[in-house]
């Protein structure tokens, strides 16, 4: 992941103060809104944009709240890192 260069991007744009965190999570559900769409259409280039669109808006929500997106997804992999389960129509179902 390119974390410096998004964050010193947002930087420069003065996206990185804390009290933009809310709006910074309103642009990542409108992201999350356009990868439904491109996942829908089956459209592979958009869905591409979307799943990058959305690393980006979670990097600078993760430093506007203090916190590190390396440090988060490390943190979220070692709770699942061990689980165990099934899928079930397509969906992992843990035990």
């Amino acid at each position: 992941m390119k974390k410096k260069e998004i964050l010193k991007w947002a930087e420069t744009k003065g996206l990185l103060k804390s009290e933009n965190s809310l709006k910074q999570f309103l642009k990542l559900s409108e992201e999350v809104g356009e990868l439904a769409n491109a996942m829908i259409n089956n459209n592979k280039l958009e869905t591409i944009d979307a799943i990058g669109d959305i690393v980006v808006v979670l990097t600078i929500l993760s430093n506007q709240l203090e916190l590190d997106i390396d440090e988060c997804t490390e943190v979220a992999y070692n709770v699942i890192k061990n689980r165990t389960g099934k899928m079930v129509n397509g969906s992992f179902i843990k035990d």
